[in-house]
């Protein structure tokens, strides 16, 4: 390995990458997505609480159930009766005709090219609010309208860290030869599996050692591994699909949705994601 491939390496996945890491918890949500994601830190903070009065909540209701038998009667017309949750609001407007054209790299795709709705998301491996939507609402919206036709899903590149990039790169990478770039089927369980541990490698010492590891696990060797972290023009690449989302689209924090015409910022429930595409059919 050249020592241009030595010191590429060592920018990416150094410890420095770990202070670049505490810039990229902050950057990747402004302050209207922090109160956003607030209602899933409040639920994780009072886990505990939840499920120690749970079993109390539990036992009136049963008590309440022996004693008459309209509550099971009622539940499904109160149930019928909850809001149905409301529209995000968009924060501008963006010509998808322009957004939709070719890059710096391929696109990633998934959906019909016909489908009405198109859902462009920027991105950054690194950042939790990305890790929060890619785990907990992007599966159902795949299920639910990507897969029936309905939508299209592409993610684009955002990294704010060195680690990021890397991480993207190892996505971009095909294991078996890193010369070649993936395909979506190949980049989105990649994707997948970085998000479900991110905690395990983002934030880690040794960040060569934890991303090797999970790239292993995709099929990479050590060697690949290598020849993809010493790609200086797949790392451009990246920085160039980056640097395009924040000139052209104004993509200023992560996760960011391009959709049918507008942009809006920050981590979204499948609710709310569902009532958005709902809105657009």
């Amino acid at each position: 390995m050249s020592l241009s491939e030595m010191s590429l390496m060592k920018r990416l996945l150094t410890g420095a990458a770990v202070a670049a890491l505490a810039v990229t918890l902050a950057a990747c949500s402004d302050e209207k997505k922090e109160e956003t994601a607030k209602a899933p830190e409040t639920s994780q903070t009072t886990t505990g609480e939840s499920a120690s009065s749970t079993p109390a909540t539990s036992t009136g209701t049963a008590t309440e159930t022996s004693t008459t038998t309209t509550t099971t009667t009622t539940t499904p017309a109160e149930t019928a009766q909850k809001p149905a949750a409301e529209v995000p609001s968009a924060e501008g407007d963006v010509d998808m005709a322009e957004v939709l054209k070719p890059g710096a790299l391929p696109d990633m795709v998934l959906g019909e090219a016909n489908a009405p709705v198109t859902i462009v998301e920027y991105m950054s491996t690194t950042c939790p609010h990305c890790a929060a939507f890619h785990n907990n609402t992007f599966d159902a919206i795949k299920a639910k309208y990507v897969d029936s036709g309905k939508a299209r899903f592409i993610v684009r590149e955002f990294p704010f860290d060195p680690r990021a990039a890397a991480a993207f790169m190892l996505a971009r990478c095909q294991p078996q030869d890193s010369t070649k770039l993936t395909e979506a089927a190949q980049y989105y369980p990649m994707i997948s599996m970085l998000m479900k541990q991110q905690e395990t490698w983002a934030a880690a010492q040794d960040g060569r050692e934890a991303l090797l590891q999970m790239s292993k696990l995709a099929g990479f060797t050590q060697e690949s591994f290598q020849a993809c972290l010493t790609n200086q023009k797949l790392l451009d690449d990246v920085n160039a699909v980056r640097e395009r989302g924040a000139k052209e689209f104004g993509v200023a924090a992560t996760p960011t949705f391009l959709i049918n015409g507008k942009r809006y910022s920050g981590d979204m429930s499948v609710d709310s994601m569902s009532a958005l595409i709902e809105s657009l059919l």
